[in-house]
């Protein structure tokens, strides 16, 4: 369904570490709004819901809303660093168009 990258997987783990509890995944979803008309988001969640789809990276385990999976098919997540600081990149073959700020397409 999605890939994640190796520096994603670890910037994940890294957060799911330090969240100081008991973690059941990252959630990624999509949610209206941003730029283009649609954002990505993320989330670290403390259950997963029975309807979520579960995609195992690694050690790391990302859910996905029913309504965010025909949105994120075959997208990959990377973690990247750079002079402008550093976040997750979406590479979406879902998105018709996307703006500059990589958080938002449609």
């Amino acid at each position: 369904m999605i890939e994640i990258t190796e520096p994603a997987r670890s910037a994940i783990k890294t957060a799911i570490d330090g969240a100081g509890q008991p973690v059941a995944g990252l959630r990624v979803m999509v949610q209206g709004g941003g730029c283009a008309g649609l954002k990505y988001g993320m989330a670290l969640e403390l259950e997963q819901q029975p309807d979520d789809a579960i995609v195992q990276a690694g050690e790391v385990t990302i859910l996905i809303d029913p309504e965010s999976q025909s949105h994120l098919s075959g997208t990959t997540i990377d973690f990247v660093s750079g002079l402008e600081g550093s976040g997750f990149v979406f590479e979406n073959p879902n998105a018709s168009s996307s703006c500059g700020c990589g958080k938002s397409f449609c």
